[in-house]
């Protein structure tokens, strides 16, 4: 299984965008407004992410026989070879979070797209629409909120792969 890829995420976020310019074209006058903090689950989601990322990611980095060293430097372990301590990490936890990090980061891109998507149409019409106004503020919260999601996502994801041996490049989860 590989990293995700970009484009991958840009054809998700552009296919999202055209739909939600689409629907707000045919239906932007029967819409409620939108809800001006609709973007924070997605920025509590990615924040979440990128904090179990960053606790796989020493966890996967000590059981591996080398640890950060100063100035981020890989350094081999101390230690007895083949004993498992608390931090061991599971494999089938590895795999999880390599699920719900490429999950997430489509969901992210999907969300992203919508956002674009609606700023795309409330933008040039925020001078004359007093509504359009308030959800340009909202789709721009939108928008930030997806792309914290989306890099905890891309963080949960590359902190699963392992550090490489000496010698190879790195492998991946």
């Amino acid at each position: 299984m590989g990293l995700t890829r970009w484009r991958d995420l840009a054809v998700v976020a552009l296919i999202a965008a055209i739909l939600a310019f689409g629907l707000l074209l045919w239906n932007y006058n029967r819409l409620p407004a939108l809800p001006r903090l609709a973007g924070l689950p997605a920025a509590l989601i990615g924040i979440g992410e990128a904090i179990f990322g960053w606790g796989l990611y020493r966890r996967i980095r000590a059981n591996s026989g080398a640890a950060p060293g100063p100035g981020g430097s890989e350094q081999p372990r101390i230690g007895v070879a083949g004993q498992s301590g608390p931090d061991e990490v599971d494999p089938l936890t590895v795999a999880r979070a390599v699920t719900i990090a490429k999950a997430s980061a489509l969901a992210a891109a999907a969300f992203g797209g919508l956002w674009i998507g609606t700023l795309c149409y409330v933008w040039p019409r925020a001078g004359d629409v007093a509504a359009a106004a308030g959800d340009r503020a909202t789709a721009l919260i939108g928008l930030l909120g997806a792309a914290v999601m989306l890099a905890g996502a891309l963080w949960l994801e590359r902190s699963c792969r392992t550090p490489p041996d000496q010698g190879q490049g790195p492998s991946r989860a």
